[in-house]
């Protein structure tokens, strides 16, 4: 088999990136390890920055999304019952996108079907070979047989347990990463949200956010300790204590029903370096993890494949190296700043194990200065909705 860009991974950032290339007459294989059900049916990040949805829209997959996503002007950061708006519009002229990562992927998908893009499942034992020659190629088994693609760049699509990062020799990466003491337990529900905006909230029981899918399906979540499991909350447990940890005002609008997804998430920060290596490119989770605190996920592998798509096309279709050679600078950039970011939302509003009194007050201040600070809040602002790429 041979193609231009081998993308190994079929989530969102992989078939986002080869559904640019292909617009631009560059070929893709994708290789991806689970099957399509499995990769559709993962519950993951459910907000757009406004570049991202921009990028959607430049890769012809915004219909669905103008008409099923909602818009956000803002959100909440409460403690207790002191709740503090942040106007993403009024601060920043900007909004971002309430359009869940599943549907993101559902409609990538059926963009590439259409363009019929190659997109292998149940890829085994993937090995990427020969990344400083002029071209390289992959070795990987698929429905019994061992296979070949010869390919001129490779990029790394295939999140924090794939094989791409590893592949870059160990003494030429430097990893950062700050694993945090606790995890989120989010469920999917089919029942009006609390309110028409996010709710980040702290209070003495911990911290909950709210937020919804549509107008009829919320996603929840409430921070647990890492050695909780899912069958440690039942439904009832769940609707208890995400009552009492959100703002009573948003607590008396709150309708209950069952779960109809349930799941905890550990959360860490976690940077490897460099994103380039020879012809092959870390995109997204490959190369970084945040907390979901600042909504940044989903949205930092949008501007990893902002910047390599645009490179890619250059070095294939124009000969000019500039982009490959920039890429993992570039993109860094733009990853330390939203690790700066959600490291702070995470810090601002969880409670940590053993920590004084001295953290909660400054959690506390912290909260009364953006409520009190337009420059403060426009900081936070610029930051949620998405620094330019």
């Amino acid at each position: 088999m041979k193609t231009q860009v081998a993308i190994i991974g079929g989530g969102p950032s992989g078939l986002l990136l080869s559904q640019l290339l292909n617009k631009a007459g560059v070929e893709t294989v994708i290789l991806e390890r689970s099957t399509r059900d499995h990769v559709l049916s993962r519950i993951r990040a459910g907000i757009l920055e406004w570049g991202a949805v921009d990028l959607l829209r430049e890769a012809g997959v915004g219909d669905r999304m103008a008409t099923e996503g909602i818009p956000h002007d803002g959100c909440y950061l409460t403690d207790e019952d002191l709740m503090v708006h942040i106007d993403f519009r009024e601060l920043t002229g900007k909004q971002v996108m309430v359009y869940g990562q599943t549907e993101v992927t559902t409609d990538l998908y059926a963009a590439q079907d259409k363009m019929g893009t190659q997109i292998l499942h149940g890829v085994e034992n993937v090995s990427i070979h020969d990344l400083d020659q002029s071209q390289s190629y992959v070795t990987f088994r698929h429905e019994g047989e061992e296979k070949r693609l010869d390919c001129l760049f490779v990029a790394g699509c295939d999140g924090f347990h794939g094989v791409s990062r590893k592949t870059i020799p160990e003494e030429k990466r430097s990893e950062f990463e700050r694993v945090y003491p606790f995890g989120w337990l989010g469920i999917l529900s089919h029942t009006p949200p609390v309110h028409d905006e996010l709710i980040y909230s702290n209070s003495r029981h911990g911290f909950a956010l709210a937020s919804m899918r549509n107008e009829n399906l919320v996603r929840y979540y409430v921070q647990v300790p890492l050695t909780d499991t899912v069958d440690d909350w039942s439904d009832d447990r769940f609707w208890h204590e995400f009552s009492r940890r959100i703002p009573s005002e948003a607590a008396s609008r709150l309708v209950t029903g069952p779960s109809i997804e349930k799941s905890i998430a550990p959360l860490r920060s976690f940077v490897s370096e460099p994103l380039r290596w020879g012809n092959l490119f870390l995109v997204g989770d490959a190369a970084h993890i945040v907390p979901p605190t600042g909504a940044k996920g989903l949205n930092l592998a949008a501007s990893d494949v902002f910047y390599l798509h645009q490179a890619l096309i250059d070095a294939v279709k124009g000969g000019s190296t500039t982009g490959v050679e920039e890429y993992s600078a570039r993109a860094l950039q733009r990853i330390w700043k939203a690790m700066r970011f959600s490291w702070q939302m995470t810090t601002m509003l969880h409670r940590f194990d053993g920590e004084d009194s001295f953290a909660e007050q400054m959690r506390k201040s912290t909260l009364r200065h953006l409520a009190d600070s337009e420059t403060a809040r426009r900081d936070l602002a610029e930051n949620y909705i998405g620094l330019p790429y």
